[in-house]
């Protein structure tokens, strides 16, 4: 393999998370518009929705494990796939049989729910295929993006190029679906069953993508010497990981204390964090909060690792904090920003008018157009030496987030709840946003891959979308605060949330707050990671 391309197996993968990605953000697009208009209030929609997007990135740490301990990648990746398509066919019979319960429209004073209609069917099968979606990501999110890593030598220059190829894949799905599904799918208040398309298709898309990595993997999945990858750790040939695990186990004890007071101490936070709790979406965030803090821990003080290792997986955690930051307020595009895009935004061009749902594909638009040139960008400075360290650019992306939204939050100063305005503002606002996550994202996935010892590399992985698990709670969480005509204006910190702009000016304060110290820990973390570049 020449290595100035790259191997064919790149390109399978990408087909592969294309089609799932398109499954996810297709029923992404509709998801809350769906809930909205024939199940709940908003407030509690946003609740199951940062639910919902923390799980899916929480359930990475279980597939990653079993991948990791058991199964290898390529059997985690079919099982996964296939349980989130059933997942997506429940979430289509759930709107199937749904019965219609706003009887007047939202946006001239009415959308009240009417408590006589019985949608308890349609809600039950929606619950259980989010639940399949949650469960089936989980063994499929974090071995697709461990697979990508294991086709190159550890030292290949061109890993970051590849996940930035692999991103390219995923925003191509994430591009398309709104368009298909949010046009199948497009239903309202007054149509509610429309809905079932959008999700009936998300669910052909996710056979699609295991389809496709069933009949090509053993032609492709393959090293530049021809050792197939993504095996059991019986049948590893690549990492050896099986004889490592089993090396490490008889020469280094870990104390079963280690594993006792990892539950006694994930079970206390449990517990205090869902003190007062008032819903089953606060106890999954308490559980989400919990594992968040002991599971990193739990992995770090695994005796086999060296002070190395200690090392840059200290710097994969601190990095992952920092982004919690990030993709909480980029997280808005689920909730916030649809329904500012849905009742806020001139959508009209002539006489006709955009579907809301498109809006979720101005992201990967961006990200399609841009990443090869953000590519070309840093390859150029590295050639003269200039090229940021991986925390200096994961602190910009962030920087780049705050100036989106600093940039909605004057646009919207002043305006009222029923005006609009010019939907370039919105697009603007993606644009400069995909720029922030064109620098931290992938640029994340190929930093994980690096510092990540090979017999963790799933597990740390899913470390790693945990970061994402408790981002998209808090986006929940955030997104409640989002002013609705009527109803008393929340208090966030003892601020007010009086209009559409005090409400975006949160993520202003938070990611800028977020970029100035991870910029001023970078020299500490480039340390830290070891020589690993």
């Amino acid at each position: 393999m020449s290595q100035h391309g790259h191997p064919k197996g790149l390109y399978l993968l990408f087909a592969t998370e294309m089609a799932e990605r398109f499954s996810y953000y297709g029923m992404r697009s509709i998801f809350t518009l769906y809930l909205i208009a024939v199940l709940f209030s908003k407030e509690f929609s946003s609740q199951i929705y940062g639910s919902f997007t923390g799980l899916v990135y929480l359930t990475p740490l279980l597939g990653g494990y079993v991948a990791d301990r058991y199964w290898g990648n390529r059997r985690s990746i079919i099982v996964g796939g296939i349980v989130m398509a059933i997942g997506q066919f429940f979430l289509a019979a759930s709107a199937a049989f749904v019965k219609q319960s706003i009887f007047s429209d939202p946006l001239t004073g009415g959308g009240t729910i009417d408590p006589n209609v019985d949608n308890s069917l349609s809600i039950m099968l929606m619950f259980i295929g989010l639940a399949a979606l949650i469960f089936g990501n989980g063994f499929f999110k974090p071995n697709i993006s461990t697979m990508v890593g294991d086709l190159y030598e550890p030292t290949d220059h061109r890993k970051d190029s590849a996940f930035t190829i692999f991103y390219m894949g995923i925003n191509v799905g994430a591009f398309l679906a709104p368009f298909v599904c949010g046009t199948l799918g497009n239903g309202n208040w007054a149509n509610p069953t429309a809905f079932k398309w959008g999700f009936f298709c998300a669910g052909c898309a996710m056979l699609i993508s295991v389809l496709i990595f069933v009949l090509l993997k053993n032609k492709y999945l393959v090293t530049p010497d021809g050792k197939e990858i993504g095996y059991a750790p019986t049948k590893d040939e690549v990492h050896h990981v099986h004889d490592a695990v089993e090396e490490t186990e008889q020469t280094v004890k870990n104390s079963p204390l280690r594993l006792i007071l990892s539950v006694v101490g994930a079970v206390v936070l449990f517990y205090l964090f869902a003190h007062g709790a008032t819903s089953f979406n606060d106890y999954i965030s308490a559980a989400v909060y919990a594992l968040g803090i002991v599971m990193p821990i739990f992995i770090i003080t695994d005796k086999s690792l060296t002070r190395d290792e200690m090392s840059r997986i200290g710097v994969i955690y601190i990095i992952a904090v920092f982004v919690i930051f990030f993709w909480s307020a980029f997280e808005q595009a689920g909730t916030a920003l649809t329904y500012f895009a849905e009742e806020q935004t001139d959508r009209t061009i002539g006489g006709w008018t955009m579907p809301t749902s498109w809006f979720q594909s101005i992201n990967p638009i961006f990200v399609v157009t841009f990443a090869p040139v953000f590519a070309k960008m840093w390859e150029t400075l590295g050639k003269r030496g200039k090229e940021p360290a991986s925390p200096v650019k994961q602190a910009l992306g962030i920087g780049l987030l705050t100036v989106s939204y600093g940039m909605i939050t004057i646009v919207t100063s002043g305006i009222g709840a029923t005006e609009k305005i010019s939907m370039f503002w919105l697009i603007a606002l993606y644009g400069i946003m995909t720029f922030g996550e064109l620098s931290l994202s992938p640029i994340g996935l190929s930093m994980v891959n690096k510092l990540s010892p090979a017999r963790l590399a799933s597990l740390l992985m899913g470390v790693w979308f945990m970061s994402n698990a408790i981002a998209n709670i808090l986006a929940g969480v955030f997104a409640t605060f989002y002013p609705e005509p009527g109803k008393p204006a929340k208090s966030f910190l003892g601020f007010t949330v009086d209009s559409i702009s005090d409400f975006f000016l949160i993520f202003v304060v938070m990611s800028g707050a977020a970029c100035i110290i991870l910029f001023c820990l970078c020299p500490t973390i480039k340390k830290m990671m070891k020589g690993i570049e």
